[in-house]
């Protein structure tokens, strides 16, 4: 059967189960979307900036764990696709991004809107094409799609010039792959598995950190047998939040430099560390050297590069993480560590959280457990990157599976409300609330219109301080207050969203959080609160930079200064 590039496009995409892309037009991708027309079945929400397409796409990716699409046209529609698909590679998120190029005879002319949108993203997607034979396009998008779905996810790009949509060439879908050199192993090494089933029997201090890896695997179940049979406490990393239920018995919070400085003593203190699915990012161990100073370590991960960059590893298990620990839980003994236990526990009575302190004005860390009340914990946390992030992962109780979405690995403000598109489109029966702070939420609010065109019911909260808070924090901490480029002009946020036709409340009393909660829960499309917080409220515990884990500081400035006085860093 004889078809055009476009229509090739659209039916391997159909292929592949896809049923909603994320895009924005232009003159290279425009026969693309003409052939849209001819695919009804395929539901294109237009965004407003490409960068939006990419984080819709990680968000709709990272809530069903399909494969997200997004499209982009050629020159600055590519490159502005680029911060999000770096957000999805570092995250591990299935993406497949595909762009228009200007037409074959014009490649390398620097004709206008010509970039190498291939060379560009080369160090981030694990594998690019650029398709000159359109008989290839269907060869091509199905090795794009195993390829980002399998092993470690992670995005794949797809560049396509304008001629090659255009022409036909003939179309069969394949049904196999042959990829020289693609073969993710899946099972783990049987003896490295008895090993390390040797040191999880032997170990009085056992503690499992669980990383974003179990909630790619959906290895919830098997995480949990492995922690109540053999009676080991887990903690999380901060993309690990939701793969395990944070009111177990056996949850202690997450780790690093704004995790629960009970969780950072369980590190210090275990003598085996099991890391599940997480890569030992420098967020959570703080301090290489002083990283878990009396434990051996397993590390199970998909990803063998992973094992040992950071952190030096007893036991490494190269595998999926729930075929893994299918078969290691097969040799774990019913095994009791009630002193390790009890020792835990009462590191969390002594060390909590602080407390929301009683207080006039309104507190970030309050708005969010009103949040989490008014919900009953049901709906999926969506943010953007700062303090509000730290403070929706510490006070938002996560018991549901995969309901806490973030960005880790690049930290991008911005990425929050175009994700939360991205949540609500993949999850369209669940509330999803957007957590966000007056900077990260600027970068991207033009999406407000994406939200009304689309009539989806995402609630938003902002947490408007007037600063960009994370970086005050760190002025205020460590540069003796020199606020430099932090303090923000902000917008009226209510105006702005009324103006895109969403209905919006600003909330300036304490009394009033709860109501404006609850009426955004009761409004049937999109509502927007703008929640003016105590300016200069500062996230804590935090580990102050280059400090090891067990230097976490539980309490404001004071501490901070006496540990500044103390360094030699």
């Amino acid at each position: 059967m004889k078809m055009t590039g476009g229509q090739i496009i659209c039916e391997s995409l159909i292929k592949e189960g896809v049923e909603v892309i994320f895009g924005f037009p232009g003159g290279a991708v425009i026969p693309l979307y003409d052939t849209l027309l001819q695919y009804p079945q395929l539901r294109h929400i237009l965004v407003r900036h490409e960068q939006a397409a990419a984080h819709a796409a990680d968000g709709y990716a990272r809530v069903t764990g399909k494969v997200g699409v997004c499209f982009a046209t050629s020159g600055p529609g590519a490159t502005n696709l680029v911060t999000g698909i770096a957000n999805a590679y570092l995250d591990s998120v299935p993406m497949v991004a595909i762009t228009g190029q200007v037409s074959r005879p014009f490649i390398g002319k620097d004709a206008f809107q010509e970039i190498d949108i291939t060379g560009i993203t080369l160090p981030i997607t694990k594998h690019n094409y650029l398709v000159l034979d359109p008989g290839s396009l269907a060869n091509t998008i199905k090795e794009a799609f195993h390829i980002a779905r399998t092993g470690r996810p992670g995005p794949v790009l797809i560049d396509v010039p304008k001629d090659v949509q255009e022409v036909q060439a003939d179309f069969k879908y394949p049904t196999k792959l042959n990829l020289m050199g693609y073969e993710p192993t899946v099972k783990g090494h049987p003896a490295q598995i008895k090993k390390a089933s040797k040191l999880i029997n032997e170990a009085k201090r056992p503690l499992i950190i669980a990383g974003r890896g179990v909630i790619v695997s959906q290895a919830y179940t098997e995480l949990k047998r492995l922690a109540e049979v053999a009676q080991i406490p887990i903690i999380t990393t901060l993309l690990g939040i939701s793969s395990f239920p944070e009111s177990h018995v056996l949850n202690y919070g997450w780790l690093g430099m704004h995790g629960m400085a009970y969780a950072n003593m369980a590190v210090e203190a275990a003598d085996l560390i099991i890391a599940i699915g997480m890569r030992f990012d420098d967020r959570a161990t703080a301090k290489v050297s002083a990283f878990a100073p009396h434990a051996r370590v397993v590390h199970i991960d998909i990803d063998p590069a992973e094992i040992g960059k950071n952190i030096r590893v007893d036991v490494p298990i190269v595998g999926d993480v729930k075929v893994v620990l299918n078969i290691l839980n097969e040799q774990i003994n019913t095994i009791e560590h009630m002193d390790w236990i009890r020792q835990l526990n009462e590191w969390r009575e002594e060390h909590p959280l602080l407390q929301i302190r009683d207080f006039d004005g309104i507190l970030p860390q309050y708005i969010i457990s009103k949040i989490h009340e008014v919900t009953n914990g049901e709906a999926t946390i969506v943010t953007g990157v700062g303090q509000h992030q730290m403070w929706a992962a510490q006070h938002y109780l996560y018991d549901k599976p995969n309901t806490f979405v973030t960005s880790g690995g690049l930290g991008t403000m911005g990425f929050g409300l175009p994700a939360a598109i991205g949540a609500k489109v993949g999850r369209a029966k669940n509330d999803i609330w957007c957590i966000d702070g007056d900077g990260s939420f600027q970068m991207t609010i033009q999406e407000l219109a994406t939200i009304a065109q689309e009539k989806l019911a995402i609630k938003i909260a902002i947490m408007h301080n007037g600063y960009l808070g994370m970086v005050r924090q760190w002025q205020d901490l460590f540069y003796d207050k020199r606020y430099v480029a932090t303090p923000l002009s902000t917008p009226d946020f209510v105006k702005i969203s009324e103006a895109y036709g969403i209905s919006a409340i600003r909330v300036s009393h304490k009394e009033d959080v709860i109501p404006a909660i609850e009426r955004a829960m009761n409004e049937d499309g999109p509502f927007l609160i703008d929640f003016m917080i105590e300016p200069e409220e500062n996230v804590y515990p935090m580990v102050p930079p280059g400090g090891a884990l067990s230097e976490i500081l539980e309490e404001p400035k004071n501490e901070v200064e006496v540990w500044l006085r103390q360094s030699t860093r």
